[in-house]
């Protein structure tokens, strides 16, 4: 060994080798355990002297939530300007999505940049934001209708069904994929009814009996939190009576968005934990899947609602959806990934934002995503590593973002393939124009040019297939 040094090892009083070990972690990095407490709500003028058990009654929450731009006046006041109430107020008029927004989220909101704040973005329009829709938007972009079996069902993947309980929610989200019949008629869309209707639920679950490879039920709509508890207990031990039934969530975006719910309507809690429980003693599985989308959204009372349901054994799963200047950084991924798993809840997918009306401005490109991907997976365990994914227009489903056929960054087209739906058919994502390069943007400026862009990514598809 001449010649050769040997490893330095460093040893103990004793004699026993020390293993080096990794310095302390930057207390900053710990930044995702921590959480808004305390009566911030009380920020805002309207909510000045409101108490913690007041505020966090559903009910009240419920009562007190903004519709309207003179609501909205007259809970923020002099919090904004006149010139941003003005713009919202015609945002109000063009959004194709009626507009509801919880105290709870408005007293999450940065009045001191409202243009920018994350939470703004998502729930309340202002026209000066607004693009123009992409030319290959179609109100129901997914088409959920053209695979409905029977009103308010959708049957896309053999062992799975999408049942539609109700079309009301407790919020609404400038960018929900079922604008066209979740809400009131707004100026810019009439929507489909799909009110909650014992005769329209029962034709849903006599469907779901008459398929036995039917394994995987999604109840949502609208949003099961707005059920009352008896519905809840209707539909979900209705769901359990039927033996080829072995997996089922209750989809709300509610802990998100009025998590006082779960911390005061017992009636509704203890509804959801009997069916949950029920479901075990089958050997089947209930799960609740909820919609955070930014860590600003998880707080002190969403981490209380949180640990009822995860001490009651109630399993959450999140999906969120990928939207420009709200969630589109690894530093803000990274933190609400983090965030999301302290409280046990479980990161499931991020969606590529659905071409939704209205809501232009709040889509990113493919390339986004997968750059995204690539930055949060190893952060944190890959069971709390959500999949980036397309919910490919048409009716392909769900393709994960990455799988693509082919990718044009110029033209912005995507092309998936979906086997299990359609393995001849091709489905086409599209980028928002504004953030192609200028030679795209030309392009798509030309309707002649239209076909010819489809055209040639479906060619380049079936080149690499070759």
């Amino acid at each position: 060994m001449e010649g050769k040094s040997l490893p330095i090892v460093q040893v103990d009083a004793s004699g026993h080798p020390v293993h080096p070990r990794k310095p302390p972690v930057d207390p900053a990095t710990l930044v995702h355990r921590e959480f808004l407490d305390g009566p911030f709500w009380q920020k805002i003028p309207a909510y000045r002297d409101v108490d913690e058990k007041t505020f966090l009654d559903h009910r009240w929450q419920a009562k007190k939530s903004i519709t309207r731009p003179d609501k909205l006046m007259a809970a923020v006041q002099d919090l904004v300007s006149d010139k941003f109430l003005d713009d919202v107020k015609a945002g109000f008029a063009h959004a194709p999505m009626s507009v509801r927004v919880s105290p709870y989220l408005l007293s999450l909101v940065d009045w001191q940049n409202p243009y920018d704040d994350p939470i703004r973005r998502q729930f309340l329009p202002v026209y000066s934001h607004m693009l123009p829709d992409h030319p290959k938007l179609d109100l129901d972009s997914l088409h959920e209708q053209a695979d409905a079996p029977t009103e308010g069902l959708t049957h896309r993947y053999p062992d799975k069904v999408l049942f539609l309980a109700l079309d009301t929610c407790p919020v609404y989200c400038r960018f929900c994929t079922r604008s066209y019949a979740v809400g009131i008629n707004t100026e810019e869309i009439e929507k489909v009814s799909l009110k909650a209707n014992k005769d329209r639920w029962e034709k849903a679950f006599q469907y779901i009996e008459s398929r036995p490879e039917i394994e995987d039920v999604v109840i949502s709509g609208g949003d099961v939190y707005q059920l009352r508890a008896e519905h809840l207990t209707k539909i979900g031990h209705r769901l359990l009576d039927i033996p080829h039934v072995r997996r089922m969530r209750f989809a709300t975006k509610g802990p998100a968005v009025m998590p006082q719910k779960l911390l005061t309507d017992d009636a509704w809690v203890r509804a959801l934990v009997e069916i949950v429980e029920r479901g075990r003693r089958m050997c089947k599985e209930v799960v609740i899947h909820t919609h955070f989308t930014h860590p600003n959204e998880i707080t002190a009372i969403s981490k209380r609602a949180m640990d009822r349901m995860f001490q009651s054994g109630v399993i959450v799963r999140n999906q969120s959806v990928l939207q420009r200047g709200v969630n589109d950084t690894p530093a803000v991924m990274k933190l609400f990934v983090k965030k999301l798993s302290f409280i046990n809840v479980q990161p499931y997918y991020v969606y590529i934002h659905d071409l939704v009306k209205g809501a232009e401005d709040m889509r990113t490109t493919v390339a986004t995503a997968v750059e995204l991907e690539k930055q949060v997976r190893g952060v944190t365990a890959g069971f709390n590593t959500p999949t980036f994914v397309v919910d490919a227009p048409g009716g392909g489903g769900k393709r994960v973002v990455h799988s693509f056929e082919h990718y044009n960054r110029e033209t912005g087209v995507s092309v998936y393939r979906s086997p299990n739906v359609n393995a001849d058919a091709f489905y086409l994502y599209f980028d928002p124009i504004d953030l192609l390069p200028e030679s795209g943007r030309a392009r798509w400026a030309n309707p002649d040019e239209h076909d010819a862009i489809i055209a040639e990514a479906i060619e380049a598809a079936r080149d690499f297939q070759r």
